[in-house]
């Protein structure tokens, strides 16, 4: 799988240095439900329920979107870095990240508006199952981190426009 990761991410990095107009991806959600808090959202072919939990008015039929961001990024992370060490040549068998984010719910429920609505701060931790050196780990997570599309996210702010 490793040298199929490799071949990927080679090919695809010589692609668009030669076609930079065909880098563009558009990917898109759609979103809809027939209650309060309880959505389902169809991606490609795939539909989730996204739900808040009872303590939020919800019925826990799923995660909650803000445990969905938090899924994007670690999951996101993992699929980098077993890009990203397959293109490097570090040996990498498995990778796992753990994160908890923090908010502050008076932003959500619009209590006090010098509160932010998302998250105040986002920790984590990564394992992995590697002969590699620690150099090589290091390396390899300044890489992912920098190329980790769901991380840029959260780092940098994004337009958004949401018409009606």
């Amino acid at each position: 799988m490793s040298e199929q990761l490799k071949s990927l991410f080679l090919s695809s990095q010589d692609f668009f240095r030669a076609n930079p107009g065909k880098a563009t991806a558009t990917f898109s959600v759609t979103s809809s439900g027939d209650g309060a808090l309880h959505r389902q959202v169809k991606i490609r072919e795939f539909i989730l329920d996204i739900d808040e939990p009872q303590n939020l008015g919800g019925t826990n039929q799923g995660p909650n979107p803000v445990e969905m961001a938090l899924a994007s990024l670690a999951t996101c992370q993992e699929i980098s870095y077993h890009l990203h060490a397959a293109a490097l040549g570090i040996p990498l068998k498995e990778v796992s990240v753990t994160l908890e984010g923090t908010l502050d719910l008076r932003g959500f429920f619009a209590v006090d508006d010098e509160t932010r609505p998302g998250f105040t701060g986002i920790r984590g931790t990564v394992k992995f199952d590697s002969t590699a050196s620690k150099e090589e780990l290091m390396a390899l997570k300044e890489s992912v981190d920098h190329s980790c599309p769901v991380m840029d996210l959260f780092r940098n702010r994004t337009p958004v426009e949401i018409a009606f």
